[in-house]
């Protein structure tokens, strides 16, 4: 199941800016993933933590990014969709991977697809 989160990641590391926005736009990034992916995965989410789960994140974007700033751009994403799905991200319960394709201009999202 694909879930698109219409939101503009940023380079996190190469931001110069207050850290209250910083930490605004990360809460924002979490909040959305976290409903979205908790919206379509209700009933399982019912049920309790679930694990075993492949999850790739997919950034979309004008532009294509090096790893290191695509890992640190989406931690916010990563964070709302672990929220869902009742599981820590750093527990290893599923498999995390991240990906990037170009979209046209000023098309801007992430892609969460959960199998």
């Amino acid at each position: 199941m694909e879930i698109v989160i219409p939101v503009r990641t940023k380079s996190e590391a190469n931001l110069r800016c207050h850290w209250g926005e910083r930490a605004r736009r990360a809460k924002r990034q979490r909040v959305a993933a976290r409903i979205l992916v908790r919206a379509a995965f209700m009933r399982l989410i019912q049920r309790g933590p679930c694990g075993g789960y492949r999850v790739t994140l997919t950034r979309v974007a004008p532009r294509v990014l090096d790893s290191d700033n695509l890992h640190i751009r989406l931690k916010g994403v990563r964070d709302g969709v672990a929220d869902a799905l009742g599981i820590s991200d750093a527990d290893g319960l599923c498999s995390l991977s991240y990906a990037q394709r170009r979209g046209k201009r000023g098309e801007y999202a992430v892609a969460v697809d959960i199998v």
